[in-house]
């Protein structure tokens, strides 16, 4: 079993939201993701897909982007991205999720072969670009509340190797020393992916090991529309 990552799909096989607005180079993006992922995904790998996964606002909108995601190879577990409106209750959209796929709120899963996952979506860190303590610390402060609630539950599950997959970046330059980074230290956490930066941003995150825990961006752009492989 090889587990791979992938985030800000950004898929719209349900709506109008062509992504060659922001780009060219996300021009006929879904066909890239596809035939990027067959080539390296095998059926019994594992895929984290770190948010953003459909334009749609409503589930009926987004279910043909998990149908898409669903047809491709491997297990694939997913989180809420700032952009998953249609992602309003969990319970109603597992009534109707697609066989393969499964959702990541603050609990803990089981991949196998020792290797357990927990994530939440997450929210701008404190003291970065765009953070509003008045607009943004009650949020920040509930996510890292059910951040802390899916690594207690990872901790029962007592895994060799521990997986965390958030939606916005936990590490910021100048603010690598925060509540998101010392709980996954707290937590023994050994990898963590997360997506939500695009253009621009994409030079200033940070990647590489901070205290024994590995991080890794994966959002569609910044890796060449290409699912990336974790581990060892």
């Amino acid at each position: 079993m090889t587990i791979w990552a992938l985030g800000d799909l950004h898929l719209a096989f349900g709506v109008d939201k062509p992504m060659h607005v922001f780009g060219d180079h996300w021009r006929d993006h879904p066909s890239r993701i596809r035939d990027a992922w067959t080539a390296r995904v095998a059926a019994d790998d594992v895929v984290l897909v770190a948010g953003d996964v459909s334009w749609g606002l409503r589930l009926d909108e987004a279910l043909p982007d998990l149908e898409f995601v669903a047809s491709l190879p491997g297990r694939k577990y997913l989180i809420k991205g700032n952009h998953d409106p249609w992602w309003s209750s969990r319970s109603k959209v597992e009534r109707v999720l697609p066989e393969g796929l499964q959702l990541v709120q603050s609990d803990a899963h089981d991949l196998g072969d020792g290797v357990g996952l927990t994530g939440t979506r997450g929210w701008t860190l404190p003291g970065t670009p765009g953070y509003d303590a008045e607009r943004d610390e009650r949020i920040f402060r509930r996510e890292l509340g059910r951040l802390r609630r899916g690594l207690e539950a990872l901790d029962a599950l007592a895994p060799r190797r521990r997986i965390v997959m958030l939606h916005y970046p936990p590490v910021w330059p100048g603010v690598l020393d925060n509540d998101v980074t010392r709980l996954l230290r707290e937590f023994l956490v050994d990898e963590c992916v997360f997506g939500h930066l695009h253009g621009d941003d994409l030079a200033l995150a940070f990647e590489g090991t901070l205290d024994g825990v590995r991080y890794r961006l994966v959002s569609c752009d910044h890796v060449d529309f290409t699912p990336v492989v974790l581990g060892p």
